[in-house]
């Protein structure tokens, strides 16, 4: 079955449909409103006849003795048309109808003697009739008037309307058609200020600078703004997808070598010993590469551009912070560190994202018990501030870092010099974005007597929620 592919839109098209639909309408208007002005234009200059007609028709019976018979001149001047469409009548006061080719109503009221001839509409044979109309004493009869009425249909009327209405349709109609071809030409031309647009981003390849300029017209500075804005966020996630890889082959590389070494030491030495120990060495190497993907994930999940869908909720910290550290009793005990929480009994809110924060808190009690070293302590803290917000502290009595280092704790890959045990220097980087993620602040100093304290300052809630609030509480990884 063949599909016929759906019509592109076209904004040439869009702009002149826009267009030519309301000049259409406005010419129908134009045409009827011409057409009433012809019309009315037309009766004021065949009523000004039709009254002339009766005046000179007065003038000329004034020289005349009627005996029921017009003179040449007085009959051509009233039977002019040749189609018929012409009335009159000469009516005596005392005799009554004295000339003329029909008996035509007369006005109410009647006109006055020597005024102006008074004009109105009548029918006569079912057909309407315009008439001129006055009074005039009858020469040669004392005390008698005349009442002279002129007639003629509308046919002429109408005819002459629609003759200037014919010319001034042609006119305006050949004027809409120059407009629109101007409009046309218009808007082919105007179009083209996106030529330079368009061929700067077919001659693109793979670059994603903006596509803005001093060319662009304003009308389209939205759409290019959001291109621009679209291409940002596109450099954005391909500098994270680089970043990720060049982090992850770094990282992964001196596991994987440890792993393909202690294979081959395992291979060429089938001895029950040295196997178990190249397994034991294996079984460490791929936890800590395992490790170091998590964190890796962890730290790009935490650099990732805001996402807007992941709505921030209310948290009460004093609830799932101390279920946080229960999880990581055993790992503290195994490392033989004593692992506390001290914090307040009344809920403290905060807005945030529950699993990032879990993320967040996890790296902070695993960074405080990798290097604090067997029985050290680890304290992890809640502190409520005056203005709503949170303190989340977690400190150690470890051997801690020297106060010039404390700066870079958060940069990525760093570790203190002078430390044996194994990491990827990936922790604090990732608690340093997902507290920036959350508008917190984290600082960094050295404890009262020694070791590390890393303090994260939570901003107070958007809206204050009353202590008996149930927030949600974090899933466990």
């Amino acid at each position: 079955m063949n599909h016929t592919p759906a019509r592109r839109p076209s904004l040439r098209r869009r702009l002149l449909g826009f267009l030519l639909i309301p000049v259409s309408t406005l010419l129908v208007l134009d045409v009827l409103l011409t057409y009433g002005v012809a019309l009315g234009y037309s009766n004021h200059v065949h009523d000004r006849d039709l009254g002339n007609d009766a005046l000179t028709l007065a003038k000329m019976m004034a020289s005349e003795q009627l005996s029921g018979e017009l003179s040449p001149q007085a009959r051509f001047l009233l039977q002019y048309d040749p189609n018929g469409n012409g009335y009159f009548s000469i009516v005596s006061r005392r005799r009554g109808l004295i000339a003329g080719n029909g008996q035509l109503p007369q006005a109410r009221p009647a006109p006055a003697v020597d005024g102006r001839p008074e004009l109105f509409d009548i029918r006569m044979d079912n057909r309407p009739l315009r008439a001129a109309t006055l009074r005039a004493p009858w020469q040669g009869h004392p005390g008698d008037t005349l009442i002279i009425t002129v007639a003629e249909t509308l046919h002429d009327r109408h005819v002459q309307a629609r003759s200037i209405l014919y010319l001034a349709v042609l006119t305006q109609s050949l004027l809409i058609v120059c407009v629109l071809s101007l409009v046309w030409l218009g808007v082919t031309h105007g179009l083209r200020v996106l030529d330079p647009l368009t061929r700067r981003l077919a001659r693109r390849s793979h670059e994603l600078s903006p596509i803005g300029g001093p060319d662009v017209p304003q009308e389209i500075l939205p759409l290019t703004r959001t291109i621009d804005a679209l291409f940002a966020r596109l450099r954005g996630m391909l500098a994270l997808h680089d970043r990720f890889i060049a982090d992850a082959a770094h990282q992964l590389r001196t596991p994987l070598t440890g792993l393909g070494l202690h294979v081959e030491r395992a291979l060429a030495d089938p001895d029950p010993t040295n196997v178990r120990e190249a397994l034991t060495h294996i079984r460490r190497l791929n936890q800590r590469a395992a490790r170091t993907t998590a964190q890796l994930l962890a730290l790009t999940r935490a650099q990732a551009p805001s996402n807007d869908t992941i709505e921030h909720v209310p948290l009460d910290l004093s609830r799932w912070v101390p279920e946080a550290v229960t999880q990581r009793v055993h790992d503290a005990l195994t490392a033989g560190v004593d692992l506390g929480y001290q914090g307040p009994e009344q809920a403290l809110i905060i807005h945030g994202h529950a699993a990032s924060l879990h993320d967040m808190l996890d790296n902070l009690i695993d960074n405080s018990i990798r290097y604090a070293g067997p029985g050290s302590s680890v304290t992890v803290s809640l502190q409520q501030r005056p203005d709503g917000g949170a303190n989340l502290v977690v400190e150690d009595n470890g051997p801690g870092v020297p106060p010039e280092l404390l700066p870079r704790l958060s940069e990525r890959f760093f570790r203190a010099p002078g430390t044996n045990e194994e990491g990827s220097g990936l922790g604090l980087a990732i608690v340093q974005r997902i507290a920036e993620r959350h508008h917190a602040e984290v600082t960094y100093r050295l404890a009262e007597e020694h070791g590390l304290c890393v303090e994260v300052r939570f901003p107070a809630p958007r809206t204050r929620r009353v202590a008996s609030t149930q927030a949600e509480t974090p899933a466990s990884h």
